[in-house]
């Protein structure tokens, strides 16, 4: 069990210190990667991002995912979809697309995106359930040709870590066995607050000093 989120940060940081490299960059998923995100970038001194990806959540009940979509439209649904009226997921893909444009916008305050073609790109998440919205963030950054792409994470399920790989990860680097998963990523901590906006947007203004 970690004490917070920038405890499980620190030691992924301590897990990452063998890829420290001047070619790495670390890319948080929002909100709460971003947390993790600053600890290690801060730790190994290393450049940070965010990734515009947003989960797709099921008409009865948003925090399950039926999907994921990027501020350009990229999409991965799951096998569940297909149970869902066309015409919504269809449109709640076009909601959450535009949501994750405003808040690109709104989170990078006016600041270039890093280069990833060539560097070690490694993506960080507070932790990973069903896996959807990391999928495709691995697609994403995987479309962008980094020299090694690696996802680091305190706790997944066996199950997610292996759609990870045949997504295209050269490396998952989890902290708990991934046996032990408790069925949900806030289990694992003893503090699992929400993060807003605001702690988003001063982190990477912060890495970015």
């Amino acid at each position: 069990m970690f004490v917070d989120r920038k405890d499980a940060g620190r030691e992924l940081a301590e897990k990452l210190r063998r890829v420290r490299s001047k070619d790495a960059i670390v890319l948080a998923l929002p909100r709460g990667g971003v947390v993790l995100g600053y600890e290690i970038a801060n730790i190994l001194s290393l450049p940070l991002d965010s990734i515009a990806v947003r989960k797709i959540g099921h008409p009865g009940s948003s925090e399950f995912a039926l999907g994921a979509v990027d501020d350009k439209g990229m999409t991965m649904l799951d096998e569940g979809a297909a149970m869902i009226d066309p015409a919504w997921i269809k449109a709640e893909t076009a909601r959450q697309k535009k949501e994750a444009q405003r808040r690109k916008a709104m989170y990078r305050q006016g600041r270039r995106p890093l280069k990833i073609e060539g560097k070690v790109a490694i993506i960080v998440d507070d932790g990973i359930a069903t896996g959807l919205t990391m999928r495709l963030a691995v697609r994403v950054v995987k479309k962008q040709k980094p020299e090694k792409l690696i996802v680091a994470v305190p706790v997944a399920p066996p199950e997610s870590i292996d759609a990870l790989y045949r997504e295209g990860a050269d490396e998952v680097i989890v902290l708990e066995p991934p046996e032990d998963f408790l069925g949900a990523v806030g289990a694992h901590y003893a503090r699992f607050d929400q993060v807003e906006d605001e702690e988003v947007i001063r982190l990477l203004k912060a890495a970015a000093l």
